[in-house]
């Protein structure tokens, strides 16, 4: 890995065309009539939170005006899909001890789109003896205490003794990180961060874990074509504290990219003839590539703003779009 300084052009580039196939996918994530009832949620409810999550930090916090608007209109679609938030109500109201209902609202209600009957069922909800019940899954449990926040709950349990029950918070033996690890490492990152908001969480100690392993996690994803885990690593290394800048995996990245903009989760196979299997195999990855990209040209302007005289980084970085004659 390099210094910080990335390639905006090719950042640009990479979250810009990743968004475009996205934006022109929004029929894929539109919500059946029986989503509260028989839809199968990860077909249905996790590709749209999905969408709701990553382009919300995208609209918000990257520097190209063109690429925001872009962002932005997902997210909207995405809120309007939940019937402005009365699909968690029912959600809710049919699973109370379930966690992703909350989990998938906490985005919204970050961004400041609330529904009156869903705060009252999850202050409600959130309150039961049976929702500080422990979890297997510490990462998932941080996921839930992020969500709370978001909302402004209290959180059920301490979240720093939750984190270091994970992968992450135990420094796991690194040359023992299989696939499943390795998202476990990346989403307790994105949970601790608050999904790069809030990078300075990361403590020295788990960033120096980090910057040391990462590079050869990325070189054995790499190897294996499993492009949503480069991209999720990827957007963990644009969380460092003065984060590096790996060219050689970003360029390989771009070039995984399709001409549609679309990037599938592994290898180069051909695309499934039938739409909606097109959709599952790609969008997962195209959503994470279109976020790490926004981090990492994040990252490369505070590299930028740290060796220039101060100026303000979108003036000394601009966009593409915004340079063409």
């Amino acid at each position: 890995m390099t210094g910080g300084r990335g390639d905006p052009g090719l950042l640009d580039r990479l979250v810009g065309d990743s968004l475009g196939w996205l934006d022109r996918a929004r029929a894929s994530f539109h919500l059946p009539e029986n989503v509260t009832t028989d839809a199968d949620p990860n077909l249905t409810l996790k590709p749209l939170g999905e969408l709701a999550e990553l382009t919300q930090f995208i609209g918000a916090a990257h520097p190209c005006a063109g690429i925001r608007a872009v962002a932005d209109g997902l997210f909207a679609f995405a809120w309007h899909e939940t019937r402005d938030g009365e699909v968690f109500a029912e959600l809710i109201h049919g699973e109370p001890h379930a966690t992703y209902p909350v989990e998938l609202y906490g985005a919204f209600a970050q961004a400041g789109l609330r529904n009156a009957g869903v705060e009252e069922l999850v202050r409600t909800t959130t309150g039961l003896r049976s929702w500080r019940v422990a979890r297997d899954d510490h990462t998932r449990t941080l996921g839930v205490l992020n969500a709370e926040r978001r909302i402004g709950l209290s959180h059920h349990t301490d979240f720093d003794a939750v984190l270091a029950q994970t992968g992450l918070g135990r420094l796991a033996e690194p040359w023992a990180l299989d696939r499943k690890a390795a998202y476990g490492v990346t989403h307790d990152v994105f949970h601790l961060t608050d999904w790069g908001r809030a990078r300075r969480r990361l403590s020295p100690e788990l960033a120096g874990y980090l910057r040391l392993w990462l590079p050869s996690w990325l070189e054995n994803w790499l190897a294996e074509q499993v492009w949503d885990l480069v991209g999720e690593l990827l957007a963990v290394t644009a969380c460092l504290p003065a984060a590096p800048y790996d060219p050689v995996a970003w360029q390989r990245l771009a070039d995984a990219q399709a001409a549609d903009g679309s990037v599938a989760e592994i290898g180069d196979l051909p695309r499934p003839d039938d739409p909606g299997e097109a959709f599952t195999a790609c969008y997962h990855s195209t959503l994470v590539t279109a976020f790490a990209g926004t981090l990492a040209r994040i990252a490369s302007d505070e590299a930028g703003a740290r060796g220039g005289a101060g100026a303000a980084v979108a003036e000394r970085i601009p966009c593409e779009s915004e340079t063409a004659p």
